[in-house]
């Protein structure tokens, strides 16, 4: 990085480690602190040329816990798990800093370590969540994902004092392994360097994609063996459960794309289906990977 140097009203003069060039006309500049260092912001306008995505694959994403990102093309993106990686060194701090008398100076020593733990968590996740979306987004001009309400399934399920929750430890480290993928962050990632490239991020609804077969649009939990395993009660199919739910991920975003329909997992693509019938996968997937109407 080069030093440069900038001027701010009230502050004048001040020098800064530039990390990328300024192009285009600066518009404003945003001075931040973040775990005890200053960050400079600067926001610029320019004209560019509509982008071409230069793929031309569509591919369906399921988001996990156990795996970060299944594709459906049997691609695997393990998670990096920045905060149970560091959850002990976390504990310790914060248990010594409140053991320190608030706002005392061996405290604010005390804050700063949680506060440098917390930065380091925070890097580490959105330094593998931009090289996950980056790889995402160069390889395929289209990605679809499930349209998760992230807050709504990490509420807490402790209750109240009169109606108290049920498996309320195993819900809490349920919310804490989701919030520690990120899955926020990596769609609003994927959105905006599928924008940068011409490409495009569809979002469909999530509703029974794990218990939905790919092949044969059979819906049933028990076909849902393990965690891991999908065998299909109904045509014997069998698939990691993870590829069988991008699959069908993939098959409704054809249909929201070919027809701007909305296809729901349990409204599967057949005879007397809500999906819209005349629909085609822009390229050629994979063995097994048909199109809607192909079903």
């Amino acid at each position: 990085m080069i030093s440069q140097v900038l001027t701010l009203p009230k502050l004048g003069w001040i020098r800064y480690r530039k990390s990328r060039e300024v192009l285009g006309t600066v518009k404003n500049v945003t001075v931040s602190a973040s775990g005890g260092k200053w960050f400079i912001s600067i926001q610029t306008e320019r004209e560019v040329e509509t982008p071409k995505h230069p793929a031309s694959s569509i591919v369906g994403a399921d988001a996990g816990v156990t795996n970060l990102v299944t594709l459906s093309n049997g691609e695997v993106f393990a998670p990096v798990n920045a905060l149970a990686k560091r959850q002990r060194q976390l504990i310790r701090a914060q248990r010594a800093m409140s053991r320190k008398k608030k706002f005392s100076r061996n405290w604010i020593k005390a804050k700063a370590r949680v506060q440098k733990i917390h930065t380091r968590i925070s890097n580490t996740r959105r330094d593998y969540l931009h090289k996950l979306t980056t790889t995402l987004s160069k390889n395929h001009a289209a990605v679809v994902i499930e349209d998760l309400q992230v807050r709504n399934m990490t509420k807490s399920a402790s209750g109240t004092a009169d109606q108290p929750g049920k498996n309320v430890r195993a819900k809490a480290g349920l919310n804490r392994s989701i919030l520690d993928q990120g899955w926020g962050k990596l769609r609003r990632q994927l959105e905006y360097k599928q924008a940068w490239r011409g490409g495009m991020v569809v979002a469909v609804q999530p509703m029974y994609t794990s218990q939905t077969c790919s092949v044969c649009g059979h819906v049933d939990q028990a076909s849902r063996k393990t965690q891991s395993r999908f065998e299909c009660a109904a045509c014997g199919h069998s698939e990691n459960a993870d590829v069988n739910a991008a699959c069908n991920i993939l098959a409704a975003g054809h249909a929201v794309m070919a027809c701007g329909g909305v296809v729901s997992p349990y409204q599967h693509p057949g005879a007397d289906a809500a999906a819209p019938t005349k629909q085609e996968p822009t390229e050629a997937t994979e063995a097994g990977l048909m199109s809607a109407s192909a079903r």
